[in-house]
């Protein structure tokens, strides 16, 4: 079935707005609608040999298993809109695991990827660094399996207080994976950090589902990149936005990916989605990011082009390419194994890289920047849903349940909205089976041992109790599951007091101004009608 495509959808254009204090936050929404390549090399993690999984690569044609700043500066072509930007923009794919075959089907990508640069300074600065030539970057845990907080996540307000004023909390909660449904209301960014399960994603998720992933902002001035390409960068205290933790006091743009995939192109048949690396859960989605702009140009950028509007051609130091040129764009030089294997894309035996599926709830065993972890074979997973399933199968469709309430909707204050701007419609990515250009071949990379697939077994029953929230803890060598119930209680309490009416109005206007304040991102995204930027 996937020698064909969905119908072509509309990439959902997202207008941010934050509202600090009175104060609107400018963004860049950087539009690679193309892949460079679909091929298993990563040179932030296995840098000069064939990484353990495949990715999804946009940006500089410079790209390689070993590119440096300077190789992707000499890349002939970018993939992405702005000819300025050189930068590599690189994700796992996403694959359809057939149940009664067994076989893994690569998911159509919708449009290629969005890139935001999201200009938020640190709280009373106006202008922000800019990102110095050679930064590199690693946002997400490609071993992640589970998630130790409440599912939704609790009101931004009490993120002050532990385990939420923490890294590892921070960098779970910036993932997210928003049900595409044009119809209705649309979900809140970064609602929900896991992958819902199939039956719920072909019951409510008719445009597919759209992988969000929010990158670090918050560095700390080092331009030496650590082993892990992680810990020269933190997360500001709520994510997208807040204050910097002390030891990482410089602010740069904030980054933001979105990739759709047309999960929907599956609808009916009985499996599961499983991310490039072995992950059915969604917890070790995970992005990298080598800079690939001139510094100066950069630096001029992010503090002069500060247009509300999210388009590009706003700002008069880039040059926008035409589409076409764009799309053509494809890397210069990729191993013989890798490049044949992104040629396969459907009834794979296995997924690229003889990869086993780890749905864990226990942390995976996957190959990470700066140390190599290679996979030990297991006991084959059964093909159930992961542990969130409950979650996922209580919730309704969109369209009765609106997305678990903010600040906002609880107050229902009259807010302005950022002004979206059309674009015209989007083509789905073709696969890379038939990309016009053929990479020249290079000496090949060992590939890595083979491990037979997993058995798909028939899934367990699930729990159909409801409950407010799942948490795991590990204890010893045991990973310990704990379902938390609420229970109601309501208490009656009368009070006679005595209030004027200006009092009443004052008080009234206080509590739209405090929900006002509360209020971190619009982040709407709808169907474009006719032809734009």
């Amino acid at each position: 079935m996937m020698n064909r495509l969905r119908p072509t959808f509309v990439a959902g254009i997202a207008a941010i707005l934050l509202l600090m204090t009175n104060e609107t936050v400018a963004f860049w929404r950087m539009g690679c609608r193309g892949r460079t390549g679909l091929v298993r090399i990563d040179p932030l993690v296995s840098p000069g040999t064939i990484s353990e999984h495949i990715h999804a690569i946009h940006g500089s044609s410079g790209f390689s298993d070993k590119a440096t700043y300077q190789d992707l500066m000499n890349g002939e072509c970018t993939s992405c809109e702005v000819a300025e930007d050189k930068s590599a923009y690189w994700h796992p794919a996403l694959y359809f695991q057939d149940a009664a075959t067994e076989k893994f089907s690569l998911v159509p990508q919708v449009g290629g990827m969005l890139a935001y640069y999201l200009l938020h300074p640190n709280p009373g600065n106006k202008t922000l660094s800019s990102f110095p030539a050679g930064f590199q970057m690693i946002a997400g845990d490609t071993n992640q399996r589970n998630f130790s907080y409440p599912v939704p996540d609790i009101e931004k307000s009490l993120w002050g207080q532990h385990p939420y004023n923490t890294q590892a909390f921070l960098r779970q909660a910036a993932l997210g994976f928003n049900c595409l449904n044009y119809n209705v209301a649309p979900e809140g960014a970064l609602y929900r950090h896991f992958l819902p399960d199939k039956d719920f994603l072909d019951a409510n998720c008719p445009q597919g589902v759209r992988f969000e992933l929010m990158f670090p902002s918050c560095w700390n001035g080092q331009k030496e990149i650590p082993p892990n390409k992680m810990d020269h960068m933190a997360y500001p205290s709520q994510v997208m936005t807040g204050e910097c933790p002390e030891e990482f006091p410089e602010r740069l743009p904030s980054l933001f990916y979105e990739i759709i995939w047309d999960t929907y192109a599956f609808k009916g048949q009985q499996g599961r989605f499983v991310i490039a690396n072995g992950d059915p859960t969604g917890y070790g989605f995970h992005g990298d990011f080598i800079m690939g702009w001139d510094e100066d140009l950069l630096r001029k950028a992010v503090n002069t082009c500060t247009n509300l509007s999210g388009v590009v051609s706003d700002c008069p130091l880039f040059t926008i390419q035409d589409p076409s040129v764009a799309a053509s764009c494809s890397l210069a030089s990729v191993p013989i194994v890798a490049a044949n294997e992104g040629k396969k894309i459907e009834n794979l035996d296995n997924l690229p890289g003889n990869l086993e599926v780890q749905a864990g709830p226990a942390y995976a065993h996957g190959e990470m920047s700066g140390q190599k972890k290679h996979n030990a074979k297991v006991n084959s997973p059964h093909l159930e849903p992961h542990h969130e399933q409950e979650y996922a199968k209580q919730q309704e469709p969109p369209v009765v349940k609106p997305p678990y309430p903010t600040a906002e909707s609880e107050s229902n204050p009259i807010l302005p909205s950022a002004a979206s701007v059309p674009i015209a419609p989007v083509a789905p990515v073709a696969p890379v089976a038939e990309e016009k250009k053929i990479p020249s071949p290079v000496e090949p990379a060992p590939p890595a041992p083979v491990t037979p697939a997993p058995k798909i077994q028939e899934a367990i029953e699930p729990d159909t109790r409801k409950y407010f929230s799942t948490e795991y803890k590990t204890v010893g060598n045991e990973v310990i599951k704990i379902l938390w119930i609420e229970e109601v209680v309501t208490v009656t309490v009368f009070k006679a007091e005595t209030v004027t009416l200006a009092d009443r109005k004052r008080s009234h206007m206080e509590y739209h101004v405090q929900g006002l304040a509360k209020r971190q991102i619009n982040h709407a995204h709808r169907l474009a009608i006719g032809a734009g930027k």
